[in-house]
């Protein structure tokens, strides 16, 4: 075990993944791709949206998750008449594309995958 130590202290902490998503709606209304850049998030920051916001977790999980487009951006607030960001998601989208975007930023986190793996010994 002492080489999983040295391997883990002798590299950089990994950066949350993150990837590239359309949204095929409003990719398709607005003429131009329209595609969200979103990130992993850490457990902490999951306990918190869910403990602040248990009825809107889901638009919560989106904003932070979501790092394009610039959810906060006061021009896309003012577009979708929108006072708070949380508005703005759910103004702009649908909620099977909230669901979606969710699902893809907990698949990030690796939630419900296989990420791990028992190690037989020889």
């Amino acid at each position: 075990m002492d080489d999983v130590l040295s391997i883990l202290l002798s590299n950089e902490p990994l950066k949350l993944p993150e990837g590239d998503y359309k949204v095929n709606r409003l990719s398709e209304g607005m003429g131009g791709d329209v595609i969200f850049r979103i990130r992993a998030l850490r457990e902490d920051r999951i306990t918190e949206i869910f403990r602040l916001h248990d009825e809107d977790a889901d638009v919560f999980l989106v904003l932070a998750g979501v790092i394009s487009p610039d959810l906060k951006n006061q021009s896309l607030l003012d577009k979708y008449n929108a006072s708070t960001p949380a508005e703005l998601v759910k103004a702009m989208l649908i909620p099977g594309e909230i669901r979606a975007l969710v699902r893809q930023i907990t698949s990030l986190c690796g939630i419900g995958l296989d990420t791990i793996e028992e190690v037989k010994k020889n």
